[in-house]
């Protein structure tokens, strides 16, 4: 029976039962962890050792602890960020990669999403995005959350976490639901959600610009059989993410689904996702 790690979100979204639905128990064993301050785990929302590689290594630790030889990682969207960088890592740990939303955290990306590029798109709720923040900081929005989501000060550290998990939660499908604008306003899960995220964009991963897409990175992977499943209006990780990693990891099988956006939970994305 293979063995499957599942790389959640976000990162701040933790994991609940419903990302359970991508696997077969009768064929496999999964494990689902939440990650640093996400969740489950505590202290919630905390941002202290939480980067990239704290990360990578709490997964290879439960991979020793489940003494577990070689494991299929499963992750979409910042989890196809940290299955990357954890297959980089221990590549002879990986026994395939399943990946989807691509997103390698450069700034294009970031940008695109929080400063200038789906505000195109999304205007109504772009407004809402900008609300909490005074019009001589929005040139920089992802510091000036990231200010307001450090603060001392509760309340405008929940206004914020609220504003920036609804953004996220009001672009990820091609249909809004209503079940994620409702969960962005839940005070302890925005708050992870957003404070966590904001943490790691402001320090660009923790990583070089680019550092997953390098070749001596993508060496380190081109035996290990993956697959690619991406949104074709994905607006939060454009597909453009997906093809600059199939050019240098020609190797891997991209599919791009022509009716969907960025959630995984989207039907045409979850059905290619668990053929």
């Amino acid at each position: 029976m293979s063995w499957f790690s599942y790389d959640a979100g976000g990162p701040g979204g933790g994991t609940g039962e419903r990302d359970r639905q991508y696997f077969d128990p009768e064929a496999y064993k999964i494990v689902l962890f939440d990650q640093r301050g996400a969740g489950k785990s505590t202290p919630m929302a905390s941002l202290e050792e939480n980067t990239t590689w704290d990360l990578v290594s709490d997964i290879e630790k439960l991979r020793e602890h489940l003494k577990i030889d070689k494991w299929v990682v499963f992750g979409g969207s910042w989890g196809s960020t940290l299955s990357l960088a954890y297959a980089q890592t221990h590549p002879e740990r990986v026994k395939a990669l399943i990946l989807r939303g691509i997103f390698t955290l450069r700034k294009s990306e970031l940008k695109f999403f929080y400063q200038d590029g789906t505000s195109h798109i999304f205007p109504d709720a772009w407004d809402e995005y900008l609300a909490p923040i005074p019009l001589e900081e929005q040139d920089d929005l992802m510091t000036a959350y990231h200010k307001r989501l450090t603060s001392e000060d509760e309340q405008t550290r929940t206004e914020a976490a609220k504003a920036w998990s609804k953004w996220e939660m009001a672009t990820s499908r091609l249909r809004v639901d209503p079940d994620d604008i409702a969960r962005a306003a839940q005070d302890d899960w925005a708050l992870a959600f957003a404070r966590i995220e904001s943490h790691y964009f402001v320090n660009a991963g923790f990583m070089r610009e680019g550092q997953l897409l390098e070749k001596q990175a993508i060496d380190k992977i081109r035996h290990i059989p993956t697959v690619v499943v991406q949104g074709r209006y994905d607006v939060v990780c454009p597909a453009r993410s997906a093809y600059d990693l199939k050019k240098v990891f020609p190797e891997a099988e991209l599919t791009i689904v022509p009716d969907a956006g960025h959630s995984a939970r989207e039907i045409p994305t979850s059905k290619l996702l668990t053929e």
